[in-house]
C-alpha cells in the first residue's frame, strides 16, 4: 500500500506554542549558494523563505571585490535563471588556461578553441555578481526574505517538519518548515545545530585578493603560477585588469599585508613572473585564510546541506561556488521530481536521491582540489620530478587533457539540467 501523499503545507504538523509561519523550504543564508538557490526554486510554485543577515540596504560581506571564476556550466545555468543578464560590469572571458609551477618543469597550456568551446568561463566581479543577485531575488514576488535575520535553533516538531527559530528585528520568529537548506557557510550554524561534525584542515596559507593593471590588456588567458607557499593566480578581467590571487605562507601574512601598493606589485611580479608583462597599479587587497572545512554528511531529517555548509574548498582551480551551485541545482531537480510524484520534498527518499546524485561530482572535486592544493605546495624533489612529468603529460595528451577540461568547466558526475543548457 502507498504512502498517503504530504500535505501542501506543514501546518497541520503544527500543536501547541506561539504560532509560526509556514513555508515549504527555508534556506538560510543569503550568499551566493542560498540566493541562486532560492532564485532556481521560484519555478517550483513553492513557499520558499529565504534567511539572511544583511539588511535590506546592504549587500552580505561574501559581495566583495573579490574575482569569481564562474566556469561554463554555471554561466549556463546563470544564463537561463535570469542572473547574467543583469550583470552590470562587462565580463572577462577565459579562452586560454595557463598552469606552471615554481622551480618545476613542465607546463599545461589549455585553450578552449581546441575543445570546440568560444571559452571555458567567465570571470566576474563578486560584488557586481551580488547585485544581479540581488536584482533577481527583488523580482521574485513569491519569496519571503527574513532580513535581517540570524538563526538561533530547532524546536522538537516530530518527524513531519521542522520548527526554526529566528531572531530579527522584531524578536524571535518561529518557522514551520518541510526542508530546511543550510547555505550559510562554513561556520554554518545550521549545521552545528543539526549535530554534524566537520572535519578541518588547515593549509598555512593566506590568500591575498587584489585588482591589478597590468601594461598589456588581459588577452582571455587565465594564468595560474603554483609555489610552496600557494597558488599565485592571474585572471581577465572585463574592466582591462587583472584579478589576482596572491598565496602566502601564513607567517608572512601581517608583512605582506603591511606592503604598499608599490612593494605588493614587486613581490607579485617576483612569484608570477613576466608573462602577463608588467604590473603597474594596484587596488585595494583582503586577505582570506585558507582552511578545507568537510561536513561528514550532507543531509539530516529535512534538512541538507549545500556550498561552505557541506564543503569548503581550497579556491586553487576555482572550484568552490561552481560547486555548491551544482548542489542547488540538483537539489531543485530532486525537489521537482518529488513534486511530480506526489512525495515529501522533504522526505528520506527525497534527500537520499539528491545525496546519491551529488556524490561523485563532490567526491571528484573535493579530490582534484585538495590534492592540487597539497601536491603543489610540497617542495619534496621527488614529487617535483612527479609534477613536472605529471605537467608534461598533461600538455602532450589530447585525451587527457579533455578530461581535465571537462571537470573544470563544471561537467563532473550528473550534471544538473541548467548546467547542461537546457532550458528552465
Amino acid at each position: 500500500m502507498s504512502s498517503p501523499a504530504p500535505p501542501s503545507t506543514p501546518l497541520e504538523f503544527l500543536s501547541g506554542g506561539p504560532a509560526a509561519a509556514l513555508h515549504d523550504v527555508l534556506i538560510v543564508g543569503g550568499g551566493l549558494v542560498g540566493a541562486s538557490l532560492a532564485i532556481a526554486l521560484d519555478r517550483s510554485g513553492l513557499d520558499v523563505a529565504l534567511v539572511e543577515a544583511a539588511p535590506p540596504s546592504a549587500l552580505p560581506a561574501v559581495f566583495d571585490q573579490r574575482n569569481l571564476s564562474l566556469a561554463e556550466a554555471s554561466v549556463n545555468a546563470l544564463e537561463s535563471l535570469g542572473v547574467m543578464s543583469r550583470l552590470r560590469a562587462p565580463t572577462g572571458a577565459i579562452r586560454r588556461i595557463h598552469i606552471s609551477r615554481s622551480g618545476d618543469f613542465g607546463r599545461v597550456r589549455l585553450d578552449a578553441s581546441e575543445h570546440g568551446r568560444e571559452r571555458f568561463g567567465q570571470v566576474v566581479v563578486a560584488r557586481d555578481f551580488g547585485e544581479a543577485l540581488e536584482a533577481t531575488l527583488a523580482s521574485l514576488p513569491r519569496l519571503r526574505r527574513y532580513r535581517p535575520a540570524r538563526f538561533l535553533g530547532f524546536e522538537d516538531a516530530g518527524d513531519a517538519c521542522r520548527i526554526a527559530r529566528l531572531a530579527t528585528d522584531d524578536g524571535e520568529s518561529r518557522l514551520a518548515v518541510r526542508l530546511v537548506v543550510a547555505a550559510d557557510g562554513t561556520a554554518s550554524a545550521v549545521r552545528d545545530a543539526l549535530g554534524i561534525p566537520a572535519t578541518r584542515h588547515d593549509y598555512g596559507q593566506t590568500l591575498f585578493v587584489a585588482r591589478v593593471r597590468g601594461e598589456r590588456a588581459p588577452d582571455g588567458t587565465a594564468w595560474e603560477r603554483l609555489t610552496d607557499h600557494g597558488p599565485t593566480a592571474v585572471l581577465p578581467r572585463g574592466d582591462g585588469h587583472y584579478g589576482v590571487i596572491h598565496g602566502v605562507a601564513r607567517d608572512e601574512a601581517d608583512a605582506v599585508a603591511a606592503l604598499d601598493d608599490a612593494a605588493f606589485l614587486e613581490r607579485l611580479q617576483r612569484a608570477f613572473g613576466w608573462r602577463a608583462g608588467r604590473f603597474v597599479a594596484a587596488g585595494p587587497r583582503s586577505a582570506y585564510s585558507m582552511q578545507r572545512v568537510l561536513a561528514e554528511r550532507t543531509v539530516a531529517p529535512r534538512a541538507v546541506l549545500v556550498g561552505n555548509a557541506a564543503q569548503t574548498l581550497h579556491p586553487i582551480g576555482a572550484q568552490g561556488f561552481n560547486l555548491g551551485l551544482r548542489d542547488a541545482l540538483v537539489l531543485v531537480e530532486c525537489i521537482e521530481a518529488a513534486q511530480a510524484a506526489g512525495d515529501d520534498i522533504g522526505g528520506a527518499g527525497t534527500l537520499s536521491a539528491w545525496a546519491a546524485r551529488r556524490r561523485e561530482d563532490r567526491e571528484r572535486t573535493l579530490a582534484f582540489s585538495d590534492g592540487l592544493a597539497r601536491a603543489t605546495a610540497n617542495p619534496s624533489p621527488l614529487l617535483a620530478a612527479m609534477r613536472g612529468l605529471g605537467l608534461l603529460a598533461l600538455d602532450h595528451d589530447a585525451a587527457l587533457r579533455a578530461r581535465v577540461v571537462g571537470g573544470a568547466m563544471g561537467y563532473r558526475g550528473d550534471v544538473p539540467r541548467l548546467c547542461r543548457g537546457e532550458a528552465a
